[in-house]
């Protein structure tokens, strides 16, 4: 929401009050300001000046030699362009060291050999355009009609004074969305009268009641609706006082009867339409719903097909406007329009919201009308669009208002205890101090009882009532306290593991990105999902940001990669990335999706190999006291490499994928070098963690050493033999080490020599060479049993 300084001060007199003590304060009393903006900020050394010569360049046919009057000395000699001069012109004049609206700069120089002292000014390089000044023409010189004098600048001369502040507005404040709203904000936070108007309309062209008949066919979706009729419209440019407030609000100027629409929505808060009366067929407006398979073609030239979930504005015959939302062509003013109806009226917000939904087009109006707006505010809207008809010359004004009312207009009531509030805020004010605060708010009393205004739906509750005096109070004079109680934040077990997930990952070298939950259907072809795959049924996102962001993604491999690619892409020689992510698995219909947390880790470059991220999991193991855990090569992935992957267990439970991704997918990210990814179920892996840790004394008895050269099948995995020397050993074990791989001359084709160094110990006793011989034997029995031999 914008808000004009020069409009504001209509409502608040606030004299000349530094914009960031008004802005510093007004945000301490809950309208949170966003920025502010000086109108014409970025002109400077431009003024008002007068032709007085006009002549041809000589080296020119196009260029004319000009002395104009600043006001200051002798008239400066400019060379210029425009063919719209002439004697006698009052035009705008950049010196020199001047600065025009986008950074253009200004400096005295010569063309075609004559000295030329600065430039004169059309609309566009003031930054302005034939909507805020119609006399002017938009190919040329800006010529004034202004009431300025000579050496004036220009900003002062054109109204380009203002300064306009954006306010950040909650949801449940509809009444700050305007002026009026704002100026009750300002009057309270600063202690000043709020100066109101009261829209007087003189009216005496004859009864509205004679010419328009209105019925509300949907009560449950318009509680009011109201209706003037204008006579004798004449369609003419606005006075630029009205120009100027609706461009410092951001709105374009068009013309009189628009300007006044929009002009009372900035003001009020309350949208506004007006039709063409003589395109009313029966002269009648009928607010219902409309009926399947209507159609209308609303102001912006689009073709709508309704339903009847769709409340419309009818007349005897046709659809002439979508309520809420926007008007209907075939009732819009056009040039031959004579005589206009003004409409006024309260929709239900949620239905606005879903219309304007379904249709495609949010507007100012159904962003205002969803918030819930205020029926009495609708009369003294309207009988403000009738005054400022009359006060623009913009037509006659009948007589009267026509309306349907649906509505009992009740105050809300809410106990009022000061104590409680005392208590709750833990201030000393007294039930005065506290009255004449929701006084200020336009708030009244009776009895015990609390009369709230109908344009604040947020106070509800005795907490509403509170904030309220919190806010004018003044946060900052609210002491600051502790917590009454015991009660200490602190992680739970799963937050306190997930918490040392991520630190092991960054001891590991691995630096933590986020993504986001929805993807693109593309990424799965990305990853070589095939079409069958179960990972490809995701769930689609009703009302998606795009169709890159339509699916929560079912495994977190192409968000992970897109990150890799954009390093890549970037030209960093290495990267190693983790995430801690979410996927979505679809349930049954109409359930909500099952949320798995994946540990997901990706690298790339000189020092990242399969080995390098296997470590980094063995590490994972060794810090959350996982021992019987498992690897075993696949060939199933189709994004990874079908030679260099690996699948993760624990205790026979699948817990995850290692691997080296396949050349293909490399090549759909536009990568090319290898990377290794590996990704972990996250609460399989706290399923099996040792998270309390045990205290185990220092040995008392010597260990005992031996050394196994053993000899396999090439194919036999390593972590194979180390599990059965685990089986074998028992509880005697203490260490297994690998020590060597060999595969040589020596050793037959297709066969490896595998050599461990295993630590026996016992806890209760020195080991005895018969206890020690008994485990050998066992380790050798089952290492046989995978195929491994003592090598001789």
């Amino acid at each position: 929401m914008n808000l004009s300084m020069k409009w504001l001060k209509e409502f608040v007199p606030l004299d000349d009050m530094p914009i960031r003590t008004f802005t510093e304060a007004i945000t301490m009393s809950g309208s949170k300001v966003e920025g502010w903006e000086k109108e014409g900020e970025e002109i400077s050394n431009v003024v008002v000046g007068k032709i007085v010569s006009l002549e041809r360049h000589p080296n020119s046919d196009h260029l004319w030699i000009t002395k104009t009057d600043v006001g200051c000395g002798e008239p400066l000699q400019i060379i210029t362009g425009a063919q719209n001069l002439k004697v006698g012109d009052i035009v705008p004049v950049a010196l020199h060291n001047s600065t025009l609206p986008g950074g253009k700069k200004i400096k005295k120089g010569k063309l075609r050999g004559l000295e030329s002292n600065g430039m004169l000014c059309s609309l566009g390089e003031l930054g302005l355009t034939k909507h805020d000044f119609p006399y002017a023409i938009e190919d040329g010189i800006f010529v004034l009609q202004e009431d300025c004098y000579l050496g004036q600048p220009i900003c002062e001369a054109l109204g380009l004074n203002d300064t306009k502040i954006e306010f950040e507005i909650t949801s449940n404040r509809p009444d700050c969305f305007s002026v009026i709203g704002l100026a009750r904000e300002v009057a309270a936070t600063f202690h000043k009268p709020l100066n109101l108007h009261t829209p007087v309309v003189k009216g005496g062209h004859g009864s509205c009641a004679d010419l328009l008949k209105v019925r509300v066919e949907a009560p449950d979706l318009c509680p009011m609706y109201s209706a003037r009729v204008v006579k004798n419209v004449r369609v003419k440019p606005s006075p630029r006082w009205m120009r100027e407030r609706l461009r410092a609000m951001g709105v374009r100027p068009i013309n009189n009867i628009v300007d006044i629409t929009n002009y009372v929505m900035l003001e009020y808060g309350q949208p506004m339409h007006s039709f063409d009366y003589s395109l009313l067929a029966g002269h009648e407006i009928h607010v219902r719903r409309a009926k399947d398979g209507e159609c209308i073609r609303t102001l912006d030239g689009t073709d709508h097909n309704l339903t009847s979930n769709n409340l419309v504005i009818a007349d005897a015959e046709k659809p002439v406007a979508v309520a809420g939302v926007m008007g209907g062509e075939n009732s819009e003013i056009t040039d031959s329009t004579t005589t206009i109806v003004f409409e006024s009226a309260c929709f239900n917000g949620p239905s606005v919201r879903r219309t304007a939904r379904s249709l495609g087009m949010r507007t100012d109006a159904s962003a205002l009308y969803e918030k819930g707006l205020d029926p009495n505010n609708c009369l003294p809207a309207l009988d403000r669009a009738c005054e400022l008809v009359e006060l623009l010359d913009a037509g006659d004004v009948t007589d009267g208002v026509v309306t349907d009312v649906h509505y009992t207009p009740e105050h809300r009531r809410i106990p009022f205890d000061a104590d409680w509030i005392n208590r709750f805020l833990d201030t000393h004010l007294s039930a005065d101090e506290m009255k004449e605060i929701l006084e200020k708010l336009e708030c009244t009393f009776d009895g015990n009882d609390i009369i709230v205004p109908t344009f604040r739906p947020d106070l509800v509750h005795k907490a509403d009532i509170a904030e309220e005096i919190a806010r004018f109070y003044g946060y900052d004079k609210i002491p600051a306290t502790l917590l009454s109680g015991g009660a200490q934040g602190k992680y739970t077990p799963r937050q306190k593991f997930d918490k040392a997930l991520g630190e092991a990952m960054i001891s590991l070298g691995a630096s933590e990105i986020m993504t986001y939950s929805f993807i693109s259907p593309k990424y799965y072809d990305k990853i070589c999902l095939p079409a069958d795959s179960p990972l490809r049924k995701s769930i689609t996102i009703r009302n998606p940001l795009g169709e890159d962001t339509s699916i929560m993604r079912t495994t977190a491999l192409p968000s992970m990669l897109e990150s890799l690619a954009r390093n890549y892409n970037n030209r960093n020689e290495s990267a190693c990335l983790y995430e801690l992510a979410t996927v979505y698995l679809p349930t049954e219909e109409d359930k909500l999706p099952e949320e798995l947390p994946k540990l997901i880790c990706a690298m790339y470059g000189d020092g990242y190999d399969f080995f390098t991220a296997k470590g980094m999991v063995e590490d994972l193991f060794d810090r959350f006291g996982i021992t019987d855990w498992d690897i075993e090569a696949t060939s199933e992935d189709p994004s990874y490499h079908p030679g260099r992957c690996a699948k993760l267990s624990v205790a026979g439970e699948d817990l995850g994928i290692i691997g080296e991704l396949h050349p293909k997918v490399m090549e759909n990210y536009g990568m090319d070098c290898r990377a290794i990814s590996f990704t972990l179920d996250v609460n399989t892996l706290y399923r099996h963690a040792q998270l309390v840790k045990t205290y185990v004394p220092l040995p008392k008895f010597p260990a005992v050493s031996r050394d196994f050269a053993l000899l396999c099948d090439d194919e036999t995995p390593v972590r194979t033999l180390e599990q059965a020397i685990r089986a074998g050993a028992g509880n005697l074990l203490e260490k297994v080490k690998l020590f060597d791989v060999y595969k040589g001359e020596q050793i037959e084709s297709g066969k490896k020599s595998v050599a461990f160094s295993v630590t026996l110990r016992s806890s209760d006793s020195t080991l005895t060479e018969e206890r020690v011989s008994g485990a050998v034997k066992k380790i050798i029995q089952e290492l046989e049993k995978v195929g491994a031999s003592l090598r001789l």
